[in-house]
C-alpha cells in the first residue's frame, strides 16, 4: 500500500512539474524567446511585461482617446489605435518600420505596406484566422473563422446564395426597410421642412431589419427578434473584452457571464425552429423560399442529394460537403451581424461625408434623379448606372473600412513575409487604414475625400497596385460585398431622392473602432425635405 501511495505521489509530482513548466513556458520563456527573435529582424516594441504585455498601457491610452473628439479629419489613426499610433511614431522606430506589440503573452506584428497585406491576403493557409477569445468566439462563428476543407465546404454552400441573381431576389425586402425610415424622417420633418437627427441609430435599425427579412423573410418577427438578442450580445461581448485574458473568467458567475448565456439560450431555439420549420416545408414539396435560409437549404439539400446520387463513387461521407443544423444556427447568426455592423457603418460614414461635402451631394443627387427620377431605384440602375455615386461609395469605403484591421496567425514554423521571419502562433495584424492612406499608392491628397479618384475604376486608381481592401482580398474576400455595396448605393439614392442634408454643429467628429469603425457620438445632422 506504502508502495502505491509513493508512486501516486510521484506521478502527482510529475504531473504538477509539468504543468508548472508548461505555464513557465508559455507565459515568460517563449514570449522573451519571440521577443528575442523580433528585435533581431528591427522590428520595434516594447520589452515584454509578464502576463499583461502591452494591455494595460493600451487600455490606457485608449480610454484617454475615448475622452478626446478630434477636428474634422480623415487622418484618426491615432484616435482608434492610440497605443499602436505611439510606437510607430517613436523615432526608433522610423518611417516604414514594422512594430510589433504584446496581446498579454502573445505579440503582434502590424504589418502597413500594402504589397505584403494583399500578399498574406493570398496565402489563407500560411496566414490563418486567429485563435478567438472565449467571447468574440460567441460572436464570429462561421466562415470567415473556419480553415481549409470546412473553409472550403462552407464556401461552396453558401456562394449561390450571394450571386447577383440571388441577391436581387432579396433587394425588395431591404427597399420596403429604407422605405418605413424615410417615412419616419418625413414625420420628423413636417412641421417646419428641417430637423436635426441623428442617422446612426436609424442605419443601425434600418439595416438590421433588412438583414432579418433578407434571411428569414416571411418569418421577420422571428428575425427581428434574433437580430435584437445578437445586438445585445454584442454589446455584452464588447463589455466584456477586458476580462478575456483571464484564464477561466468566461465561467465565474458574473452578471455579464449569465447575461451571455441567457441570450445564447435564446437565440438558438428560435433559429433552431425556424429551420425546422422550413426543412419540413421543403421534404413536403414546397419551393424554397428567396430569402438566405431559403437559398442556403436549398444548397445543402442539393448537395446531399448529390452525395446521395454518387453514393457508389467516391464514398464521401454527407457532413463532409453538407452542412450540420449547429453550422446552419452559425451561419445565420454571421449573416446577421457581419451583413448589419458593415452596411450600417458605410451608409453613416457615407451621410457624413455628404453632409459635409455639399458639391458631391449634388452631384450624387443629380445622378440619381437623371437616372430613376422620383421612382423607386431598380437592381440593374443601382448596380450598373449609378457611376458618380460609386465612386463616392468607394471612397468612402477607403477613408472609413468598416474593419480598419484585420489579424491573423503565422501557422507554419516559420513563415516569409517580404523580408520577415515570422515564427510560428506569432500574431499579424494588417492595416487596411494605413494602406487606404499610402500617399506612395494614392498621392499626396491620399487623406483628402475625392470620390473622382475612381471614375475610372480601383485598378486605375491603385495606380495598379491594389491597396484597396475595404472587403479584404483572396480567397477569403467577404462573400457579402455585392450585397453590402448594393444595400448602401440603394439607400443612398432613396435618400437622395427625398432630402437634403448638411452636418448639424452638434455633431462631433469621434471615429472610434469596437467591432466596426462607429461614430462614438452618433451621426447628427440637419435633414431638409426635398
Amino acid at each position: 500500500m506504502s508502495v502505491l501511495f509513493a508512486f501516486g505521489s510521484v506521478l502527482l509530482c510529475i504531473v504538477i512539474l509539468k504543468w508548472l513548466w508548461k505555464l513557465l513556458n508559455g507565459l515568460w520563456l517563449n514570449p522573451k524567446r519571440l521577443e528575442k527573435c523580433l528585435k533581431q529582424q528591427g522590428l520595434v516594441g516594447n520589452s515584454y511585461k509578464f502576463l499583461i504585455g502591452d494591455m494595460k498601457e493600451s487600455s490606457t491610452l485608449r480610454a484617454q482617446a475615448l475622452n478626446k473628439p478630434i477636428p474634422f479629419t480623415h487622418d484618426y489613426y491615432q484616435r482608434i489605435q492610440p497605443f499602436t499610433h505611439q510606437i510607430l511614431n517613436n523615432s526608433c522606430a522610423g518611417a516604414g518600420k514594422n512594430i510589433y506589440t504584446w496581446l498579454g503573452p502573445v505579440p503582434t506584428i502590424l504589418i502597413t505596406q500594402p504589397e505584403l497585406i494583399k500578399d498574406a491576403f493570398n496565402r489563407m493557409n500560411n496566414f490563418q484566422k486567429p485563435r478567438l477569445n472565449p467571447y468574440t468566439q460567441i460572436l464570429s462563428t462561421g466562415l470567415p473563422n473556419y480553415e481549409g476543407q470546412k473553409w472550403a465546404k462552407h464556401r461552396k454552400l453558401l456562394n449561390p446564395a450571394f450571386q447577383l441573381d440571388k441577391l436581387k431576389l432579396m433587394i425588395p425586402a431591404f427597399e420596403t426597410c429604407v422605405t418605413d425610415t424615410l417615412n419616419k424622417w418625413e414625420k420628423l420633418v413636417s412641421k417646419t421642412g428641417s430637423s436635426e437627427v441623428d442617422v446612426w441609430p436609424h442605419f443601425t435599425t434600418l439595416t438590421g431589419d433588412g438583414i432579418a427579412r433578407a434571411a428569414f423573410g416571411s418569418s421577420f418577427e422571428d428575425g427581428r427578434r434574433i437580430f435584437d438578442l445578437l445586438k445585445e450580445q454584442k454589446d455584452l461581448v464588447i463589455s466584456l473584452l477586458k476580462y478575456s485574458y483571464i484564464p477561466g473568467f468566461k465561467y465565474l458567475p458574473t452578471k455579464g457571464n449569465k447575461m451571455m448565456k441567457e441570450t445564447e439560450n435564446e437565440i438558438k431555439p428560435l433559429l433552431t425552429n425556424l429551420i425546422h420549420k422550413r426543412k419540413k416545408a421543403m421534404e413536403a414539396g414546397e419551393a424554397p423560399k428567396d430569402d438566405l435560409l431559403g437559398m442556403l437549404l436549398e444548397s445543402n439539400a442539393n448537395e446531399a442529394r448529390q452525395v446521395n446520387e454518387n453514393e457508389s463513387g467516391s464514398r464521401k461521407r454527407q457532413s463532409d460537403i453538407t452542412m450540420s443544423f449547429h453550422e446552419m444556427i452559425d451561419a445565420c447568426k454571421l449573416f446577421f451581424l457581419a451583413g448589419q455592423e458593415t452596411t450600417s457603418v458605410a451608409l453613416t460614414w457615407a451621410m457624413i461625408l455628404l453632409a459635409k461635402h455639399q458639391d458631391y451631394q449634388t452631384r450624387a443627387r443629380e445622378e440619381v434623379l437623371a437616372t430613376f427620377g422620383t421612382k423607386t431605384p431598380d437592381f440593374d440602375g443601382v448596380h450598373n448606372r449609378l457611376k458618380i455615386v460609386t465612386t463616392i461609395v468607394h471612397e468612402v469605403l477607403r477613408l472609413y473600412p468598416p474593419i480598419p484591421a484585420t489579424s491573423r496567425r503565422a501557422h507554419e514554423r516559420e513563415t516569409k513575409l517580404g523580408d520577415l521571419v515570422i515564427p510560428q502562433g506569432v500574431g499579424v495584424s494588417f492595416s487596411i487604414l494605413h494602406a487606404h492612406l499610402n500617399p506612395e499608392i494614392w498621392g499626396d491628397d491620399a487623406k483628402e475625400f475625392k470620390p473622382e479618384r475612381f471614375s475610372e475604376g480601383i485598378a486605375k486608381a491603385t495606380k495598379g497596385n491594389n491597396s484597396y481592401f475595404p472587403f479584404g482580398w483572396g480567397p477569403r474576400i467577404c462573400i457579402g460585398q455585392a450585397f453590402a455595396l448594393i444595400q448602401v448605393k440603394m439607400a443612398l439614392s432613396m435618400i437622395l431622392q427625398r432630402f437634403s442634408f448638411e452636418l448639424s454643429p452638434s455633431y462631433i467628429h469621434a471615429p472610434t473602432s469596437l467591432l466596426a469603425l462607429q461614430p462614438q457620438h452618433g451621426a447628427h445632422v440637419i435633414l431638409h425635405r426635398l
